[in-house]
């Protein structure tokens, strides 16, 4: 099941995974990231461990490749997966299983990687990668969305649609952005609906929530209280 991207932005740092199946929650099982060191997604009968295995190796400074080898070393089920990744260096590298289910395969390029399997063909991963390609003025959840919306044009899953995830990781231990639609008619539909409400109200959060750069955040009360009132909301904050 499953075609995702894995990319690296090198202005931002940014690593991120855009994915869409017929499979419910794909978000919970196929994309993972881990800021400075790369993006993961594990597909096709998917092993979870395997995602933070290969970050593991590129923490460690292991090519793509050979991070991916290690993970699949102890893995007796690794004709059934499919697995890519992308570092820091913008190398990528992917895994299709002998054992996977046409049409399967992946493309590659500086800094992205375009995998899948059980797909209508492989015009589905052709588009996205061509469509990553010539989408580089767009901010980078903008481009992952175009991407994947022109791979669901060229046929997508084989199976249909069902759910669809992005994530995206810059500087913190954890996304900035992760989206999920984990049950829908349209999954990437939805997700470029979500994808704008995060625009407007999650960015926002990003320069004041916690960070690595200021442990607290914003803790300024009368801050807080003046962007409730902005909005219009009648919220107080005790003192």
């Amino acid at each position: 099941m499953t075609w995702s991207i894995v990319a690296h932005d090198p202005v931002t740092g940014a690593f991120a995974v855009a994915v869409a199946t017929k499979a419910f929650a794909v978000g919970a099982s196929c994309p993972f990231v881990r800021a400075g060191v790369g993006a993961v997604s594990t597909q096709s009968m998917t092993n979870r461990y395997l995602g933070p295995a290969i970050l593991d190796g590129l923490a460690r400074g292991l090519p793509p490749a050979a991070a991916i080898e290690g993970a699949l070393a102890g893995d007796e089920g690794r004709g059934l997966r499919q697995v890519h990744a992308v570092d820091r260096l913008g190398r990528h590298a992917a895994w299709t299983g002998q054992n996977c289910v046409e049409w399967c395969g992946s493309l590659s390029g500086e800094g992205i990687g375009v995998a899948g399997n059980m797909l209508a063909g492989e015009a589905t991963i052709r588009e996205t990668f061509r469509c990553w390609n010539t989408s580089g003025n767009l901010p980078m959840p903008e481009r992952l969305m175009a991407a994947m919306d022109a791979g669901e044009t060229a046929g997508g899953d084989r199976r249909g649609r069902q759910s669809a995830a992005m994530v995206m990781v810059t500087t913190e231990d954890f996304p900035d952005l992760n989206l999920r639609v984990d049950d829908h008619a349209v999954p990437l539909t939805e997700l470029r609906r979500l994808l704008g409400i995060w625009r407007v109200e999650g960015v926002p959060r990003l320069g004041v929530a916690p960070s690595k750069a200021n442990p607290s955040g914003l803790t300024d009360l009368d801050a807080i209280d003046a962007g409730w009132i902005a909005r219009g909301l009648d919220l107080r904050l005790r003192r």
